[in-house]
């Protein structure tokens, strides 16, 4: 049982004048170290899912390089290790665990009110009660979601793009909803093809939902589905259709076939929170949320190989509306029926 298991269950360990005066200082700075350790849980896609795990695990070994930390992940294999791997992550003396994904909330709030002392940070949840010793980091993916909705719309050869989403949570209808009201903004009739795969860890499904669109006439599609979503990109490669990746810049997956990504800065957010750590800023108790005017969501670089100067002009003008608060961009179906 690690010390903090053990401080967390009220147990007061005592050492004796004795022993300490039997310790030379010599040997108890060897056996302490004074290096932050910061362990990273994955959520279903794993660290090799091209998107947001992959983010996020970039960003904690650029930590470790810049910031001299030390870091750990663990893979989830199914939702049911998540509880189990943040314990393995505290058992293992983490100063910070970071649970990817919004599925980590049940596990982070337990482990949150067991450990007290534990510092721990969410990615795409905040919860009702913050715990204070819980940053949630958040991102308003439906204002990058709208802009790649422009980009579809501007550039669809068949008048009819679509949108795979995950499972129908309110993080995945926020790009939904914001793909969605960015397509219909630009008024050219263009129509879009919705369909949720139900989970986040299925490439063969992401294909075959992909392929059905693609014979419906979509010859763009958005996923935001996790390593589900590297199905649909496989299928455009294959039927020499479009695609719009997610997260991070997924141009990588398929050179010729992926046109633009709606980005979340997800590797430089989890690089400042370590950083915020050890300059001893740890934002505990709150919720951190970025968007187009933090710089932490966005459009690929590489968007500007596809895409023509004058859609991306435009697509520019509209990101400064919504960073000034001109365009409102809607994250469920409640507020885009409001909106329309």
């Amino acid at each position: 049982m690690t010390i903090k298991k053990l401080l967390s269950l009220g147990i007061i360990l005592s050492i004796t004048s004795s022993v300490l005066v039997g310790c030379s200082s010599s040997e108890g700075d060897s056996n302490k170290s004074d290096t932050l350790k910061v362990t990273m849980i994955a959520d279903l896609g794993g660290i090799n899912d091209q998107s947001f795990n992959q983010s996020a695990w970039e960003g904690l070994q650029r930590a470790e390089k810049e910031l001299g930390v030390e870091v750990n992940v663990i893979e989830s294999k199914q939702v049911s290790d998540y509880e189990a791997n943040v314990e393995t992550a505290i058992d293992e003396d983490s100063d910070l665990v970071i649970g990817i994904g919004f599925q980590m909330d049940a596990a982070i709030k337990n482990a949150a009110e067991s450990y007290p002392e534990q510092k721990f940070a969410i990615i795409d949840h905040a919860f009702e009660e913050q715990p204070s010793n819980v940053n949630s980091i958040m991102f308003n993916a439906q204002e990058a979601s709208y802009l790649v909705g422009l980009i579809a719309a501007k550039t669809s050869e068949t008048g009819k793009v679509g949108f795979i989403g995950g499972t129908k949570v309110p993080i995945i209808e926020s790009f939904e909803y914001g793909f969605l009201s960015g397509v219909e903004s630009v008024g050219n009739g263009v129509k879009v093809l919705r369909q949720y795969a139900d989970t986040y860890a299925d490439a063969a499904k992401g294909k075959a939902i992909a392929k059905q669109m693609h014979k419906n006439d979509a010859d763009i599609i958005f996923t935001a589905a996790g390593s589900t979503g590297s199905g649909a990109i496989e299928a455009a490669r294959e039927n020499n259709k479009k695609a719009i990746g997610v997260d991070m810049d997924q141009n990588f997956v398929a050179p010729e076939n992926v046109i633009t990504s709606a980005i979340k800065r997800v590797d430089n957010v989890v690089y400042n929170t370590v950083k915020d750590l050890k300059e001893g800023n740890f934002k505990g108790g709150e919720v951190s949320v970025f968007g187009l005017k933090e710089d932490g969501v966005g459009i690929a670089p590489t968007t500007k190989n596809f895409i023509s100067e004058e859609v991306l002009a435009f697509v520019e003008e509209q990101a400064e509306k919504i960073k000034s608060g001109e365009i409102i961009v809607p994250v469920n179906e409640e507020q885009y029926n409001k909106l329309k």
